[in-house]
């Protein structure tokens, strides 16, 4: 336990309850895609973008949920896994995607759409990838760095500052020009892995 990000924590704790339930992992996978989806409206209407980074977090930390449910139930199956990992890169992509359709519905030039879709599309290829890793290196080699109980992608439930500081147009030029470089570190980080791995 030691080793989890504070929300996997978190979410561990909250789930326990429901261990030996008829609750499985893939209510809880729903859950969090229909607070996604929900976040996603909230920020394409453009007028409720406090609203949208709020359900954004919390479909962010119910992600953890399945996964430690399965774990505590020993009811893990490869459809829930294919199940959550879809729904997890579905949720990131539209949330840019509907960040460049809010900022453009706001009055903010027509270049915050593309912007949106390329970040959206980078982060498809990074979560393509990641799951490449996975399947061919086992998942410990897709984790993400672990600092002091944070993870990488932890710095999106800080999304609500971003709103609250109406920032959502310097964010979205940063994810547009950020997401794709991550996409190349981390397919650089593919090849070497697979070169040296003899896969």
């Amino acid at each position: 336990m030691s080793a989890k990000p504070w929300d996997a924590r978190l979410a561990h704790r909250l789930v326990r309850p429901f261990k030996d339930s008829w609750v499985t992992p893939n209510y809880f996978t729903t859950l969090r895609l229909i607070v996604g989806l929900a976040s996603c409206v909230a920020f394409a209407s453009g007028r409720w973008p406090n609203l949208g980074s709020v359900l954004f977090a919390l479909s962010n930390f119910l992600d953890h949920t399945d996964g430690e449910l399965a774990r505590l139930s020993n009811k893990t199956t490869p459809f829930g896994h294919l199940y959550d990992l879809a729904s997890d890169a579905l949720i990131h992509i539209l949330l840019f995607v509907s960040i460049g359709i809010g900022l453009w519905n706001m009055g903010s030039g027509v270049w915050t759409i593309p912007a949106g879709i390329l970040a959206g599309l980078a982060v498809a290829a990074i979560f393509q990838l990641r799951h490449e890793i996975e399947e061919r290196l086992g998942k410990m080699a897709s984790r993400q760095p672990n600092f002091a109980g944070f993870e990488a992608e932890d710095v999106l439930y800080l999304l609500l500052l971003v709103t609250l500081a109406e920032a959502l147009e310097p964010f979205l030029i940063a994810a547009a020009v950020g997401a794709p470089i991550a996409t190349v570190l981390v397919g650089a980080q593919y090849l070497y892995m697979r070169r040296n791995s003899k896969i």
